[in-house]
């Protein structure tokens, strides 16, 4: 059986406890893949520390901050975020796979990047994956329902409201 963690809120962190599993896992052996829905940076201390490891994949399929469902820029964000589901599916059946991250598919199913009910149905299938992630703001109730642990992470205070710059290691 698939077990199934969710990471969600306004606060920091998601992505990061996720990577936290990642280096669990890899750690006893595990094979593990990232797929990042929004995120289109390379150049990010995550990206590069995971391409050094072996068992570990990071696959970077999104765009950026996610537009508004009416403007013109929407459908190419669309396209990328259900190209990254296919590419989960396919990991999923594949059998290759321990664990699975998808990083920021909550923000990517309630922004109407992903289609709830199509992504629900590739967890239907059966799968030899032990674990999948759901990061990002936002979750669904369906997805808090669907998992099997869900944690909430809660802004208290962020320094970049206070204007601090993002720092390469803590934000990115």
């Amino acid at each position: 059986m698939t077990r199934i963690l969710v990471f969600t809120g306004d606060g920091k962190g998601k992505t990061t406890a996720a990577l936290g599993s990642v280096l669990r896992a890899a750690g006893h052996g595990q094979k593990c893949l990232i797929v990042q829905f929004i995120k289109e940076r390379t150049d990010t201390g995550e990206y590069a520390a995971c391409c050094h490891l072996p068992d570990v994949e990071i696959v970077t399929r999104g765009r950026g901050f996610s537009p508004t469902a009416g403007s013109a820029q929407f459908a190419g964000h669309r396209e990328a975020a259900e190209s990254a589901l296919e590419y989960a599916g396919e990991a999923l059946d594949s059998g290759k796979y321990d664990l699975l991250v998808l990083d920021e598919i909550c923000g990517a199913v309630s922004a109407g990047l992903v289609d709830e009910n199509r992504l629900m149905e590739l967890l239907d299938k059966p799968s030899s994956c032990s674990c999948v992630i759901f990061t990002g703001r936002d979750a669904t109730p369906s997805m808090k329902e669907r998992a099997d642990t869900v944690t909430e992470m809660v802004c208290v205070r962020h320094a970049l409201r206070s204007g601090v710059s993002a720092q390469p290691g803590v934000e990115y």
